[in-house]
């Protein structure tokens, strides 16, 4: 189960009370305090914020709940989509003052568009400004018409506050269940239903991400805790994978130990993993292999024990799997098991007086968060979803490498696109062939992901020269004629030569660059800039100074909606001019503006294309290319 939210609304403070519900702490942690059991970094305790997930283990009677409490600040959307990559159902929490604020709206979207069973908990109902019946208006009109209150507040906004539970027979419940089950409906009208027959259609039509249930409290005072719990044990469902299966599991978190070594966390869908045995691998990118760990660790009652064999439901870190990666799969990997959020669209120039140690510092990060990709140019670049990112990888640096570091303006990531189709081949023993190997391919531009095909008979070559080859085709495709990703292409591998004496698979790593981008050149390329699609609230008044300031960002609106209160717009607007946009906001609508950008598109870049600094010598130009392969 993973519990999602907002930022501030209330999740890490949650985790704490149902952890002291099942007994396996003494005491309630305060996250203002910095003692809550899942926030362990120096800056989540300094600022209130969960960063990274954490992963922890209990009993609410005869049910055994993993829970990932999650990060709620936008810039640490990836941290959520690992969480979501292995859940049954999750608990998204709204704040009772805050209300629906933008996270909760995009996870409300993510969490539906994956059929996640969802309950909701609408925390904080002894603050001063708690609300109830506008609170639920605003989560059918923002998140869901589906939601279904589960009991009433009294003393709302008082330190008196408390949950009353809703009997089940009730007709606000059997509507709403009724319009998505004609059979439950001809029941309902014939008046033919008791209250077991309401929970087992609740209970399937939350498993089936149909309705979602939704609970009133406080996880300070532990106010309607109880009720939630009992919302659990009822209406989420529960892992029913056997260990007599298949071995299925997926790493969603890697973490470096104090001395050094990394320890993977993933969930065991079905079958069973066992420490010392061999498993396979399947890498997101790349080819699969065989490894084997050294120890297996179970997450139990709120601490981690090794044990000999993790079975089919349960979450475990991994030691001794040196190559692992986030998102990779164990044994049988699951089909569609793809990115759920964007990458991140923004980079910024990292700086440290000793370069060498901030780089390897910073591979070692990107090891834990493979969506921050680490680039060495003439300068050190890193990948971000927004500017908090920054503080966060100045505080690691700071507190576990020693380094003190300065970062760069903030600027969009771009692309290239094939603009056609493109050839090139290098014989063996040409001139202008230096070593003892021939390769020749074909570029086309596809819709999505790299599609690499081969027009060769595979036992022409040695297997290990194919790997290389392929291996070498990914990794040029990071840079191509402007130095940007080519992440959507078509390559056919057309020719190939080598010697049985003399050839050896780096030859072929250091050709294929060569070829290829000579391939790439003549199909050329276009460079295209990340474009968000944004959902905008604003009061009326301000419609014209917004929309001037949206056509000076390059925004395009789409959809306009005016009522007496708020005017909700909808549209386009570049990553490049989306935070200057959202910083000159509040100052047009009287600090009411409420925006939520969400990568959508790439499109072309208007004018003349911007350029990124090579880390490949630029393959291009092959006495500078030489040049760097012998530099390096």
């Amino acid at each position: 189960m993973g519990i999602v939210a907002h930022v501030d609304a209330g999740k890490t403070s949650l985790t704490e009370r149902l952890l002291y519900a099942a007994g396996v702490i003494d005491r309630v942690g305060r996250v203002d305090d910095g003692n809550t059991q899942t926030d362990s970094m120096d800056l989540e305790r300094k600022r209130g914020i969960t960063i990274r997930s954490a992963v922890v283990s209990f009993e609410l009677g005869d049910l055994t709940v993993n829970l990932i409490d999650t990060p709620g600040h936008s810039d640490f959307i990836a941290e959520v989509e690992r969480a979501l990559s292995v859940l049954d159902g999750a608990v998204l929490v709204i704040s009772a003052v805050e209300g629906v604020q933008v996270q909760t709206r995009l996870l409300m979207r993510t969490l539906t568009r994956l059929r996640i069973p969802t309950c909701l908990f609408v925390n904080k109902i002894d603050r001063v400004g708690a609300r109830y019946d506008e609170l639920l208006a605003d989560i059918a009109r923002l998140l869901t018409p589906a939601a279904v209150p589960m009991g009433s507040v009294s003393d709302l906004g008082t330190r008196g506050a408390v949950f009353g539970p809703f009997g089940l027979p009730r007709k606000a419940l059997g509507e709403l269940l009724a319009e998505r089950n004609d059979g439950f409906l001809a029941r309902y009208l014939d008046d033919g239903l008791s209250a077991d027959d309401y929970a087992a259609e609740l209970r399937r039509q939350v498993a089936a991400a149909q309705v979602h249930p939704v609970y009133f409290g406080s996880a300070m005072t532990g106010v309607g805790i109880a009720d939630l719990i009992g919302g659990i044990r009822s209406w989420l469902p529960r892992a029913t994978a056997l260990p007599s299966e298949a071995l299925q599991a997926r790493v969603f978190k890697v973490e470096r130990a104090s001395a050094g070594q990394k320890v993977a966390s993933a969930r065991v869908f079905a079958g069973s993993l066992s420490a010392r045995a061999y498993v396979d691998v399947h890498p997101a990118a790349g080819p699969s292999y065989q490894a084997r760990p050294t120890a297996v660790e179970l997450f139990e009652r709120g601490s981690r024990r090794t044990v000999e064999r993790a079975e089919a439901g349960q979450i475990v870190a991994l030691r001794g799997l040196k190559d692992i990666r986030i998102g990779d799969q164990l044994g049988v990997p699951a089909p569609g098991a793809g990115r759920l959020f964007a990458p991140p669209t923004l980079e910024t120039v990292v700086g440290a007086r000793d370069r060498v140690k901030l780089f390897q510092a910073l591979t070692q990060l990107a090891e834990q968060d493979p969506l921050i990709r680490v680039r060495k140019a003439d300068d050190i670049t890193v990948s971000l979803y927004g500017e908090v990112q920054k503080e966060v990888i100045a505080s690691l640096l700071e507190s576990e490498y020693g380094l003190a570091v300065s970062f760069s303006e903030t600027t969009p990531i771009h692309i290239e696109r094939l603009a056609g189709v493109g050839a090139a081949h290098r014989e063996m023993g040409a001139p202008d062939n230096l070593w003892a190997a021939g390769v020749g391919f074909r570029v086309s531009p596809v819709a999505e992901g790299i599609d690499y095909r081969l027009e060769v008979e595979l036992g022409g070559l040695p297997r290990a020269f194919h790997t290389a080859i392929e291996e070498t085709v990914r990794q040029t495709l990071h840079q191509g004629l402007y130095g940007w990703e080519i992440p959507n292409c078509r390559i056919d591998l057309t020719h190939t030569a080598y010697s049985s004496v003399g050839t050896s698979a780096a030859d072929f790593r250091r050709l294929v660059p060569l070829v290829l981008m000579q391939a790439i050149a003549f199909a050329g390329t276009t460079v295209l800039e990340p474009l968000n699609h944004f959902e905008l609230d604003i009061p009326p008044d301000s419609v014209s100074r917004v929309l001037s300031l949206l056509a000076d960002s390059r925004g395009l609106v789409t959809t306009t909606t005016l009522d007496q209160d708020r005017a909700h717009l909808e549209g386009t607007i570049p990553a490049a001019t989306t935070h200057p946009f959202e910083a000159h906001l509040p100052g047009q609508t009287h600090g009411e503006g409420i925006l939520t950008p969400t990568f959508t598109t790439y499109h072309p870049v208007p004018g003349t294309p911007p350029a990124r600094s090579r880390t490949d010598g630029n393959p291009l130009n092959q006495k500078q290319y030489l040049l760097h392969l012998n530099q390096a």
